[in-house]
């Protein structure tokens, strides 16, 4: 277990480092499986809780070297970060009542990678990556607060940093270069991941994790080695970054979010 959450932080990471992603997309069903099969309570809020810790420190990473190649928008970043704190705790309000069982975890969670599929399906579609880039934008106060909560809400609900919501909202909408939406949620993602864990962390959880490494509902035993995978994912993502054909990937990512939708549909209704 302990090898293929390894492995699964290794490719998270490397998404988070291309896409901005923040790794949670892959972080969440992995650790969801996980938690479920073992039968801790209310496994949902272990699983949000702990990705979101995974998330953070990828995005953490993921920011560094967005820093080291001179392509960090720091004020528009903590700007949407800060509205993402606050959409965190909107959605938390509704990850932790009753009416958010497995089973609304597992749809919300699915129609969000169909979401993500084919937001990068649309980018594979592009001839080339600068057909939807543009000249730098400036992200004021309106559109940062519809990003950043839009982000941040997700990030409650499903343990994700929310960059599957945000950059699609820059780029496609917005129409912010790329390579600028991608610096921004990952800087965003910082605030946001953070602001979640450390609330589900703050909380008396119902019966105890997998580990003795916990705090509230955040499992450092269990993200421990998607830490690590993320990490050196991160390193692989950004050498990946000019080697590969970018329209195969955007292609090959849409795949792999269809895919782990039907595993985790599978898994709960059959």
């Amino acid at each position: 277990m302990i090898l293929i959450l390894l492995i699964v932080g290794l490719i998270a990471g490397v998404l988070a480092g291309l896409f901005g992603v923040g790794g949670g997309i892959l972080f969440t069903p992995a650790l969801f499986i996980v938690f479920s099969d073992a039968g801790v309570a209310r496994p949902v809020l272990w699983t949000i809780a702990s990705s979101l810790f995974c998330t953070f420190v990828s995005a953490f990473s993921s920011s560094v070297r967005q820093r080291q190649q001179d392509n960090i928008y720091w004020s528009q970043g903590i700007r949407v970060g800060i509205f993402g704190a606050l959409g965190t705790f909107v959605g938390k309000q509704l990850s932790t009542s009753t009416y958010y069982s497995e089973q609304e975890f597992v749809i919300f969670f699915s129609l969000l990678l169909i979401f993500a599929a084919y937001t990068f399906a649309r980018r594979g579609r592009q001839r080339t990556e600068n057909a939807i880039e543009t000249a730098y934008k400036k992200i004021k106060f309106r559109r940062g607060s519809l990003i950043g909560g839009a982000g941040g809400f997700l990030a409650s609900l499903a343990g994700i940093g929310g960059g599957t919501a945000m950059v699609p909202i820059m780029n496609l909408y917005y129409r912010l270069p790329i390579k600028q939406a991608v610096s921004i949620s990952s800087l965003a993602i910082v605030t946001i991941s953070l602001a979640g864990w450390v609330q589900l962390g703050s909380m008396d959880p119902a019966g105890g994790g997998l580990t003795a490494w916990t705090f509230g509902y955040v499992d450092f035993g269990a993200a421990l080695p998607l830490v690590i995978g993320g990490l050196l994912g991160g390193f692989a993502g950004a050498w990946l970054n000019l080697k590969l054909n970018r329209r195969l990937l955007q292609w090959g990512f849409a795949l792999l979010a269809l895919s782990v939708a039907l595993k985790l549909l599978s898994d709960v209704y059959m």
